[in-house]
């Protein structure tokens, strides 16, 4: 059977990066590999930037958004299916940061996906620099795309933080969120793992591809689709190259356009060039790609979608310029 593992972690912890570093662990291990993209979402930039391990041994493919939560669950189990036929060593699935984990199992245990598939390793991304209060919808979300995992990965480590402190305060926030949502797991440091990304060892993922999994039930305290209001699409952006850098910075430090916690997308660049954009609050990251899609996708908490209209506008170019 496929094994198939879950990266969940809350918006912007920092699963696409982690995935592209396991994909490539997999892949040097010389498995034939899917990675399955699963977004609420009309758009999915993270997409663009797992283009690069395209190769015989690996596969990208894409859930989108569109339609009703019922519509986006068919379309789950029907990329699924597709995969599921191929017989791959592992399928990695990257939901989005508002993910309902009931979706993953129920999914799973359909026919004839049940026959084809078993889990693997559930990992949760965690951020270390988090704020330590949340809103009670972010709590929930934390509590609960954490609540099965089989390893904890604590993403963004300061440097001038010991792993030990920052473990105790993340797993202090973690099983408070829990506690809020009445699920009885709680984390101890044995489920952790807290070390730079850059220095983690063979040994260390060969321990996150076994991780596993754990059973917990917690109470819904809310729906997914009110949650994904919380993110924006600004679609139809051209604006000179030297300014995407200090309105994406703009945007991310103005309390007025909301508490932003991450800005993804694509922007044209020249007369035929791309330049991805991932911005974090700690850190504005851009790259060239052979390919696009002019938007800009503003993630976070009370986000003022008139507020960066106002910002951009100014600056664009492109008359089909639209917000939602």
């Amino acid at each position: 059977m496929t094994k198939i593992d879950l990266i969940t972690g809350i918006l912007g912890s920092g699963k696409t990066t982690f995935l592209r570093r396991y994909a490539k662990y997999l892949l040097a291990q010389g498995q034939r590999i899917a990675i399955l993209e699963n977004d609420f979402g009309a758009v999915n930039v993270d997409m663009l930037m797992l283009q690069d391990l395209k190769c015989e041994n690996c596969r990208l493919e894409m859930v989108s958004g569109g339609g009703d939560a019922d519509c986006h669950k068919r379309r789950f189990k029907t990329q699924l299916i597709a995969l599921g036929m191929q017989h791959f060593d592992r399928v990695l699935i990257e939901p989005s940061g508002i993910f309902d984990m009931d979706e993953f199992f129920d999914t799973l245990y359909e026919s004839p996906l049940d026959q084809w598939f078993s889990i693997g390793s559930i990992l949760t991304i965690v951020d270390a620099t988090m704020p330590e209060v949340l809103s009670g919808e972010m709590e929930y979300l934390l509590g609960s795309e954490a609540a099965c995992c089989g390893k904890l990965l604590l993403s963004k480590l300061k440097a001038d933080e010991p792993a030990e402190e920052a473990s105790a305060r993340v797993l202090a926030h973690l099983n408070r969120a829990l506690a809020g949502i009445q699920c009885r797991r709680q984390f101890r440091l044995s489920d952790l793992l807290a070390k730079q990304w850059d220095d983690l060892t063979p040994k260390d993922f060969a321990a996150i591809q076994n991780a596993g999994y754990r059973s917990s039930s917690y109470v819904k305290q809310f729906h997914m689709e009110t949650l994904q209001s919380e993110v924006h699409y600004f679609m139809h952006v051209r604006i000179p190259q030297e300014q995407i850098v200090p309105v994406v910075q703009q945007v991310m430090q103005d309390t007025e356009c909301g508490t932003i916690f991450r800005i993804k997308g694509s922007l044209p660049v020249g007369d035929d060039g791309w330049l991805k954009i991932n911005a974090t609050r700690e850190k504005i990251e851009t790259a060239p790609v052979p390919e696009g899609q002019a938007v800009l996708i503003v993630i976070g908490e009370g986000v003022q979608r008139e507020k960066i209209d106002a910002v951009l506008r100014p600056l664009n170019t492109d008359p089909a310029y639209v917000s939602v």
